[in-house]
């Protein structure tokens, strides 16, 4: 525009005059606003498709805002679900796309594809950090119809098995020790949810307890839509604890959950804060940890564990490799032994 003033300007989306129509335009018209606010709008995204220009011929930090007007733009519209993929995107996109921007400005001849391979290279091998960069990428370079060199999936690394099962996780005694430690009843009640039914930090504050309030037997409890990993029931593992920690009587702490105004990352950090401010000597996610371990011995089916935990089994059993290997030989020789086909000497 050759005006030198700002003005109003119509952005044409080609959606109908529906009622789902009208929803995208919504969602559209806030990702626009977000992206005024943070001075990252770019017309690139909105141009027609006569004036469209080609993903690789985009300066990089125009290519990431629409890569992240894409993912924010993905699923339901309602505040709680945006706020979730803000999170995800803070966390698991943003930093590593940053790098991957660092690394453009350091090799500005460097072509997209060798960038990111240089820039996993630089991120410590076998880490979380280096598996989710590595998720981050292969989204984005999807996103930009770019061609990732064959074998990039080993740079990915193996994260994940060595790490949980070389963690040294509290005995079912010591978590019942410690739950009475707590002197604060809300921040306990916290606690003993996480230990009983191996929830994350955040997801103790977006549970469904009414059935368990109002004494369902089996104890169970549903972990809403609006967590990281989508509505699913939760069973507790010991269920004798549901009465042993008072979980059908316990109010939570007075947190802000409102997810317009917080994310849950931050609702998770306060859990973590409070295991320290009382000294417990594990963290929040060793619960989660010993939860899943227990379901292992009590012989709970992996792809129900899983479920409850709300991941893959492929991740389940990766994580818990140890257990359930011990699980399954210890049943085979159980077995074996039972057939009583063999006298040994004496």
């Amino acid at each position: 525009s050759g005006k030198a003033r700002p003005h109003q300007q119509r952005i044409p989306l080609k959606l109908p005059a529906t009622a789902a129509g009208l929803r995208q335009i919504e969602r559209e018209a806030k990702v626009i606003a977000a992206q005024l606010i943070e001075r990252r709008f770019s017309w690139a995204s909105y141009l027609s498709q006569e004036e469209e220009t080609s993903p690789e011929s985009l300066p990089l930090p125009d290519c990431i805002a629409r890569f992240e007007a894409h993912i924010l733009a993905q699923r339901r519209p309602d505040v709680a679900a945006l706020a979730s993929r803000k999170t995800t995107w803070d966390k698991a996109y943003a930093p590593y796309l940053k790098k991957l921007l660092a690394q453009t400005e350091q090799h500005p001849r460097q072509p997209l594809d060798a960038a990111i391979v240089a820039t996993l290279e630089a991120i410590p091998p076998h880490s979380r950090s280096r598996q989710v960069a590595f998720t981050a990428f292969k989204a984005f370079a999807d996103f930009q119809r770019v061609t990732l060199p064959e074998g990039i999936d080993k740079l990915g690394g193996a994260y994940g098995s060595s790490k949980a099962q070389r963690r040294l996780l509290p005995s079912d005694e010591v978590i019942v020790e410690w739950c009475d430690r707590i002197p604060n009843p809300a921040w306990r009640y916290v606690y003993g949810v996480m230990a009983t039914y191996g929830l994350r930090n955040h997801e103790v504050f977006f549970c469904d307890y009414q059935s368990l309030r109002q004494g369902d037997p089996e104890g169970r409890i549903t972990v809403l839509e609006t967590t990281k990993t989508g509505l699913h029931d939760v069973w507790p593992f010991y269920p004798e604890w549901v009465e042993r920690f008072d979980l059908g009587q316990g109010v939570l702490p007075p947190i802000n959950t409102d997810l317009a105004a917080t994310t849950l990352q931050r609702v998770g950090q306060q859990v973590a804060i409070q295991f320290k401010r009382y000294g417990v000597p594990f963290s929040p996610y060793d619960l989660r940890h010993a939860w899943a371990v227990r379901t292992i011995h009590f012989g709970l089916p992996d792809t129900v564990a899983a479920r409850m935990m709300g991941h893959s089994v492929a991740i389940h059993n990766r994580t818990y490799h140890r257990w359930i290997t011990h699980r399954d030989q210890q049943a085979a020789v159980q077995t074996a032994l039972q057939r009583g086909t063999w006298q040994a000497p004496l």
